[in-house]
């Protein structure tokens, strides 16, 4: 059957996924149409295709085992010097994403696998640009924010055309999602 590349990510949904896309793209990165915008949870993994049956089960299990969280965006920020990628950084739900990656990529499962960096949750908007674009990115995005229900995630898989495809999503077993920044949830107010 041979061998496919594979990763896992939560989705940014729209309007902010397509909106970072087309910064993305605007500041130079010629990959940015070929890459959904996402929160990475594995990174490009190359795996025997007759293994995406026992992954698409573990990453049932992992979702299952998951409740739904609060997912906010805010600022940039950089790996540069070490990695060329400036990033919108995830300050509210890294922790939630922290813990399903290491369930993810557990030990006893199928998608078994060390990280060249350690994992830290963003969404990039430039990557292996000239210095001068990638300073644009971090200023000119240094003041965006986005806020969802992070819900689930999926698994995806990279064309021979270099393009990140859908393979499935996966829900989280969690059927109530937290209130949201900014949001009043008057089912949970006292009453008189």
């Amino acid at each position: 059957m041979g061998t496919v590349t594979i990763g896992v990510s939560i989705a940014v949904p729209e309007p902010h996924g397509s909106l970072l896309q087309e910064r993305r793209a605007g500041f130079g990165d010629a990959a940015a149409y070929g890459i959904p915008t996402h929160v990475t949870l594995v990174p490009p993994t190359e795996v025997d295709a007759s293994e995406l049956a026992a992954i698409e089960a573990h990453l049932v299990g992992v979702a299952a085992a998951a409740r739904p969280f609060p997912m906010r965006l805010s600022g940039t920020g950089t790996f540069r010097p070490l990695s060329p990628v400036v990033f919108v950084q995830v300050v509210e739900g890294a922790a939630a994403c922290t813990w399903l990656q290491k369930q993810v990529r557990d030990a006893s499962g199928p998608v078994a696998r060390e990280l060249q960096f350690p994992y830290h949750p963003h969404v990039t908007v430039a990557h292996g640009i000239d210095d001068e674009a990638m300073d644009r990115a971090f200023e000119e995005l240094a003041d965006y924010t986005a806020a969802w229900p992070c819900t689930g995630f999926a698994l995806y898989e990279q064309g021979a055309d270099g393009v990140w495809r859908k393979l499935r999503e996966f829900t989280f077993g969690g059927a109530v999602v937290p209130p949201q920044p900014g949001h009043v949830d008057r089912g949970s107010l006292p009453t008189r």
